[in-house]
């Protein structure tokens, strides 16, 4: 049967209702009809920046013009997490939209690593390359650096950049001989080795850039990774001694600017308003480094915790016209959310087999009325361990051990980490987050109906993706990627 809705057709009753409606906002009709063509994604994630590491967060030392601009332009999200307080596991979130014990992945792999991101999943880049997208990711990869690992073999068309930690090298301050020279990757080359990583942050900028203004005529996902503030802190000439709080600050600002030349070369193309722009990080700070590190104030610990400061992350979203502008989300989000959101916004179909996110995208478009589908978030450390559950402004704690900071130490302003202790919450706690940030204030003998539901739901937890705190494997995980062969040390 013929379509009786042709593009003719629809352009005239276009036209008719413009006639009747005296077409009395002509900017926004093209905002309105601009969603049926296909965005653009954006994604820049730093590494170990903590949640107050960032202007409109309450940086202290120096500012990011650049970023607050966009949190200006944008809407900030202040309860957004990652459901990995560490490196490797984190990317495997933000890629699949799985929690990453999910598929089995863990900690942040090295050298010696014969397993990645197994091939069968689904990466943000091959979610949207039936689209006609062209992919990219510049920066720290971190899921596997032998083949088929690579990014190049996971549906992205470009790499350039570190294939796991940049102080996975043999300038480690505790482990030099552990680590041999750090490769820089082209595609699925090496390229060079590294001794000196002060233009790292420009390199990936660059390349950032040269992406954009290359593929500007069609649909795009850039992935931009930065290896910084990761330690060892590292900064180009036009950034050193700039800062009022050391390298670490220089090295925030070189970031920052970073986001303005994106920012500017979107601007530039005319793509501002089909470019859907999100600026996180892949967990707290590493506290144990110092003046090295950064802030998760007032959250409590950093990175490699379970803690508000080791998971809580600084997030920033922009899209000229589509996303509300100096709005602030205080809903709660997730970068496992990401991925089902990006399929929403380009079209794309959601892989086969379960993911965990979901589609956040109401909370985005409108971050007063939205309501978030998650009921819950569920946090996991060291070798599959569910240390915690978050619902809404509650968070339940599991007994299990972590790590902080010794009290007495002298803060380090070398580059060289102090020594961490081993702590055990003994018995579950709960924390009312929005009257209690920094999680000092124990409430669960007053909550047990709480306490009751955030349980039950971690059961679900523990039935499904296992517990290893509890002896429990769970029904529905998937193995990491294996390597078959022998690992050949380029």
């Amino acid at each position: 049967m013929t379509n009786p809705y042709t593009p003719f057709r629809i352009l005239m009753l276009l036209m008719a209702l413009c006639t009747m409606n005296g077409c009395a906002d002509k900017k926004e009709q093209v905002v309105r009809y601009k969603p049926h063509s296909t965005p653009n994604i954006v994604i820049i994630f730093t590494d170990d920046q903590g949640y107050n590491d960032v202007g409109v967060f309450g940086a202290q030392g120096y500012e990011t013009p650049h970023l607050d601009k966009m949190a200006k332009e944008g809407v900030t999200f202040t309860n957004f997490y990652v459901p990995h307080a560490v490196c490797s596991a984190s990317r495997a979130s933000i890629l699949t939209g799985c929690y990453a014990n999910r598929v089995g992945i863990f900690g942040a792999l090295d050298h010696t690593a014969t397993h990645g991101l197994n091939p069968g999943e689904v990466t943000l880049a091959e979610l949207v390359k039936p689209q006609g997208y062209k992919t990219a990711i510049f920066g720290k990869w971190h899921l596997g650096h032998l083949s088929p690992f690579l990014p190049t073999e996971q549906g992205f068309d470009e790499f350039f950049g570190l294939p796991y930690s940049n102080d996975m090298w043999p300038h480690h301050p505790e482990r030099p001989d552990h680590y041999p020279p750090l490769p820089l990757y082209e595609g699925n080359q090496v390229i060079d080795t590294l001794d000196d990583q002060s233009m790292l942050t420009t390199w990936y900028t660059e390349r950032a850039v040269d992406f954009i203004e290359n593929n500007k005529a069609e649909p795009f996902l850039l992935y931009l990774a930065h290896s910084m503030p990761h330690v060892p802190l590292f900064v180009s000439d036009k950034f050193k001694g700039k800062s009022q709080n050391g390298l670490y600050g220089d090295v925030i600002m070189e970031i920052d600017w970073s986001v303005g030349e994106i920012m500017k070369t979107l601007e530039k193309n005319g793509l501002e308003e089909n470019t859907l722009v999100i600026f996180t990080s892949d967990n707290g700070p590493w506290l144990s480094y110092g003046t090295h590190a950064g802030s998760a104030d007032p959250l409590r610990e950093g990175k490699g915790t379970s803690w508000e400061g080791g998971i809580r992350v600084p997030t920033i979203m922009k899209w000229k016209e589509r996303i509300p502008a100096g709005k602030v989300q205080e809903k709660n989000g997730m970068t496992i959310d990401l991925f089902p959101t990006i399929a929403h916004l380009t079209g794309a179909k959601l892989p086969e087999h379960i993911i965990d996110g979901k589609n956040i995208w109401p909370l985005i478009e409108d971050p007063e009325e939205g309501i978030s589908p998650q009921e819950a978030y569920f946090i996991y450390y060291n070798t599959n361990e569910l240390q915690a559950v978050l619902m809404g402004e509650w968070k339940l704690y599991f007994p299990h051990r972590y790590r902080s900071l010794a009290p007495g130490q002298e803060t380090p302003d070398d580059g060289k980490p102090i020594k961490y202790e081993m702590l055990a919450i003994e018995a579950s706690e709960l924390y009312h987050l929005k009257e209690d940030i920094s999680e000092s204030n124990n409430v669960i003998d007053q909550h047990p109906e709480i306490v009751k539901k955030m349980t039950e739901l971690a059961e679900g937890a523990r039935e499904d993706m296992g517990d290893a705190l509890t002896g429990r494997e769970g029904k529905n995980q998937r193995e990491a990627g294996k390597f078959a062969g022998t690992p050949v040390r380029r």
